[in-house]
């Protein structure tokens, strides 16, 4: 890259960095009362659209609301960035006495149950089986994302019925919905606004560092950026924290030509659940046609190395196909259970490689 272009990447952010900063530190009143959106309470706005939507969509504070197929394509998602490799179930529930309490089920696949405080901060996420009663912080409500891996049976149609199976197993007699729920009264259309604002960020210091990683702070206390904390929940909400073995790493390419055949070869990071390349459009939507490439599935090459081909054609080697886009388009790798080489890697192995 270029000095110059450098230059021009480096003003970009920090003009878009000033319009982010130049908000009101207080929650004043917007037109027609609303509260104006400033730093300090993005990341809760953001959360509110996110409750918003799956209430909207889903009643998920009356009941569990479960997706029973991958993501919708494009803007119809309710969330940004979801992964393409599970079903999502969602409930909204009540903290009592400063806890939550919910199910995860005996079941044959990834399960895990990711709890989302008000404030957007994803405090937990479980994969063990069992009633779990958890404390959560600052918050009086909870966001609870299942997610149901897909990656039972010989085909994706066999994957999605068996997801769908034990999603369906979670006993929700556990659950105190929070059917009082009364959302924030922000104007959603000036919260997008402010989400684009910081996706617009994102993309910049993805073209001039080459990633975008996540570092998901599990409550306010371990916010060390805000700024950061931030673009994450405008370019990736609900995601989980990088803990060794447990939690998960998530990095955002730079943008890839969508004219091109493009490849990347890499070894196996060999995470603990699975590791999975999802592709995105330029609002980071999933794409129509452009079905995620993960572990469990992929093809290995004799040297055991993993070589994943975009729009390289149905003959070539696990090929995401985002010619249904025509754009260019950006990845998502994710290491579910990331392990310890791969939370301290500066550069992410497969965006690295990418040719």
């Amino acid at each position: 890259m270029s000095k110059f272009k450098q230059s021009l990447i480096a003003l970009s952010i920090i003009t878009l960095l000033s319009a982010c900063n130049s908000l009101e530190s207080t929650e004043a009143s917007g037109e027609q009362g609303t509260i104006i959106i400033n730093d300090a309470n993005f990341s809760h706005a953001e959360t509110a659209r996110m409750y918003r939507n799956w209430i909207a969509k889903g009643h998920a504070n009356e009941q569990f609301a479960i997706l029973p197929t991958l993501p919708p394509r494009g803007d119809k998602a309710p969330t940004v960035q979801m992964n393409d490799d599970t079903l999502y179930g969602v409930a909204v529930l009540n903290v009592v006495d400063g806890k939550v309490t919910f199910d995860i089920p005996e079941t044959n696949n990834y399960f895990s149950v990711q709890v989302v405080t008000e404030n957007g901060h994803g405090e937990h996420l479980i994969v063990e089986d069992g009633v779990h009663t958890l404390p959560v912080t600052d918050t009086e409500t909870v966001f609870l994302i299942y997610r149901s891996g897909v990656e039972i049976g010989t085909n994706t149609v066999e994957g999605i019925a068996n997801a769908l199976a034990q999603l369906k197993k979670v006993d929700t007699s556990k659950f105190d919905f929070a059917t009082d729920f009364t959302l924030p009264n922000y104007d959603f259309t000036e919260v997008e606004a402010e989400v684009n604002k910081r996706k617009a960020v994102v993309d910049q210091i993805v073209e001039r560092d080459g990633v975008f990683t996540y570092t998901f702070p599990r409550t306010p206390a371990e916010i060390t950026d805000l700024t950061q904390w931030n673009l994450e929940n405008a370019a990736g909400w609900g995601g989980a924290s990088p803990i060794v073995l447990e939690g998960n790493k998530y990095v955002n390419s730079p943008f890839i030509d969508g004219d091109k055949c493009e490849t990347t070869t890499f070894e196996d990071p060999q995470n603990r659940f699975f590791t999975s390349v999802t592709a995105y459009d330029s609002e980071k939507y999933l794409i129509e046609g452009a079905v995620a490439i993960n572990s469990y599935s992929w093809e290995v090459n004799a040297d055991k190395t993993v070589t994943i081909s975009f729009n390289c054609g149905d003959d070539a080697i696990n090929n995401i196909d985002t010619s249904a886009y025509g754009k260019d388009f950006t990845i998502t790798t994710r290491h579910y259970g990331a392990t310890q080489a791969v939370i301290d890697s500066k550069f992410d192995i497969i965006i690295k490689e990418i040719k």
